[in-house]
């Protein structure tokens, strides 16, 4: 990775995303290791954590992890998700925060010398072109190295830096713990990490 001591740096964390690339490596993240170590790599101005959140439940399996998130040092940007109903008429949930990633990334392209997006989500491709457009530079860290990849080529290509998150396993991810998920499992990735980090 290419940072400079002086860059002030953006984190922009699609959570949803970034958590099944994870699991996919067989790895869970550590949130406070992962602060830490951007903190090492230049002057960290902002950490964004995004997802949706189950607003109807009485509890939230991610609702700890949000909260954890919240008092230690990320901003948060939530939105309910919305329930539905699949083609085998399994009940699940919709949350994207594609929107709110591309918004705030162009607002903070305004004062952060380098952004860096935890997304393999090749709809982000013409928002890291904008962005470098204002002349700053873009990092994106996702995984190639899953089955199947995670990575969009055309945001791999498009972006400053790829950083491929098998490659930061061992700096900012802790072995998962196992637990059996049954085949009606209904919550929303977000929900699910929320599990597995409490």
């Amino acid at each position: 990775m290419t940072f400079y001591p002086t860059d002030r740096l953006a984190l922009f964390i699609d959570g949803a995303n970034l958590y099944s690339a994870a699991k996919s490596l067989g790895f869970d993240i550590d949130y406070r290791k992962l602060l830490d170590e951007f903190k090492k790599r230049g002057v960290l101005i902002r950490a964004y954590y995004y997802t949706a959140i189950a607003e109807n439940d009485d509890y939230s399996p991610i609702r700890p992890l949000v909260d954890w998130l919240d008092y230690n040092g990320f901003t948060l940007v939530t939105k309910p998700a919305r329930e539905f109903t699949d083609s085998q008429g399994r009940k699940r949930w919709r949350g994207d925060m594609d929107i709110e990633i591309a918004v705030d990334m162009l607002q903070m392209a305004e004062v952060a010398d380098h952004l860096v997006l935890f997304s393999g989500d090749g709809d982000f491709r013409a928002l890291v072109e904008a962005v470098q457009r204002k002349g700053r530079r873009v990092t994106v860290v996702s995984t190639m190295k899953s089955q199947p990849p995670m990575t969009s080529d055309d945001l791999r290509r498009q972006a400053d830096n790829f950083v491929d998150l098998a490659d930061l396993g061992n700096i900012i991810g802790r072995p998962q713990r196992v637990q059996p998920r049954s085949v009606s499992d209904t919550r929303t990735p977000a929900e699910r990490e929320a599990d597995d980090e409490y």
